[in-house]
């Protein structure tokens, strides 16, 4: 008879330790935008709750601002990087194919004997991220997981777009994740609608410039109103079967963290989900823009930090973007 391989023991569960944020040091309002694109002021407030975004300065980069965000989470957490047993980094403006932001980030730390890797799920990758650090506090792989959402979308902005110059920011997100005694982390509930994968991509793939040189950079793209329709409808049974899942109502939630993505979106998605009105809602997008994989553990962070949201209090999650892709989770805040 073969000899039976052992299992790792893991934690019971799992849970949010501390959050960190890096928000780059450069503002810039509607108003600089408008002198690049035929708009205004209010037409932008108006069509998303955008009133200013952080875009980051040369020195600013996707790995700077992830350590950044790294060593307030682990700070607020009191973990040392040492203690790190995984580093997972959502971005998709990482524009190496390889080695990963994660594995540089992990070293830059001092978490040397880290496993390190970047997910690519856009919008929707921090909840992806903080789903795979519970499996693996859980399952024994980590007993500490660091969670990283970063993103330079600057550099896939076209500033001639009007239907997109205003939306994206820049900025990092962290949370540390680690054992708990009671559960702190509710199930995940993530999928992908590849039927909608045309809605949000790139002007155009990056091998195009082997024939074309000439092709320049390429630039983000969106079909706004087919996103705009998916998220504030088809999220919505997402976000009750995360709560149904996790055994609570909305009646429960001491906070509402969506991505920010639109504030006519997150607006929507109150009213079908009937959110009880003492329930405070993440709307950061106002001073950040859409910094999707970062949007979520920034508005976390402004959340805790303004006492809007109560330490200790039970989050619903919701993230969703290009793919199109979506995860959603509640969580108990740190």
């Amino acid at each position: 008879m073969a000899k039976q391989i052992q299992s790792p023991a893991g934690a019971a569960h799992a849970r949010i330790l501390g959050v960190g944020g890096y928000r780059p040091s450069r503002v810039v309002t509607n108003e600089q935008i408008c002198q690049v694109i035929d708009s205004t002021d209010e037409w932008i407030t108006t069509r998303t709750g955008i009133r200013e975004r952080r875009w980051a300065t040369a020195e600013e980069t996707v790995g700077m601002m992830a350590i950044g965000a790294a060593g307030k989470a682990l700070a607020a957490a009191g973990i040392e990087p040492e203690r790190l047993g995984l580093v997972i980094i959502s971005t998709v403006t990482h524009l190496a194919q390889t080695p990963s932001l994660a594995a540089l980030v992990a070293n830059e730390l001092g978490a040397v004997d880290a496993a390190a890797f970047d997910i690519s799920a856009a919008c929707a990758g921090f909840c992806h991220g903080l789903a795979l650090a519970q499996d693996a506090v859980r399952g024994g792989s980590a007993e500490y997981v660091l969670v990283i959402g970063v993103e330079r979308l600057s550099d896939l902005t076209d500033m001639n777009d009007r239907s997109t110059a205003f939306i994206f920011g820049d900025g990092a997100g962290a949370a540390v994740v680690g054992p708990s005694d009671t559960p702190a982390i509710g199930p995940v509930v993530w999928g992908a609608d590849g039927a909608q994968y045309d809605a949000i991509g790139q002007t155009f793939d990056w091998d195009a410039l082997r024939e074309q040189p000439e092709l320049g950079f390429p630039a983000l793209r969106m079909n706004g109103q087919q996103v705009f329709r998916w998220a504030s409808y088809q999220m919505v049974p997402v976000a009750k079967k995360a709560m149904e899942r996790a055994g609570i109502t909305s009646e429960d939630l001491d906070a509402f963290i969506p991505h920010q993505a639109n504030m006519r979106i997150t607006d929507a998605m109150i009213k079908a989900l009937k959110l009880p009105e003492h329930v405070p809602v993440a709307r950061d997008i106002a001073q950040t823009g859409n910094t999707s994989a970062a949007s979520i553990p920034l508005a976390m962070e402004r959340m805790l930090e303004e006492g809007e949201a109560p330490h200790g209090g039970l989050a619903l999650l919701i993230g969703f973007g290009a793919g199109l892709v979506y995860a959603a989770q509640v969580v108990e805040l740190p």
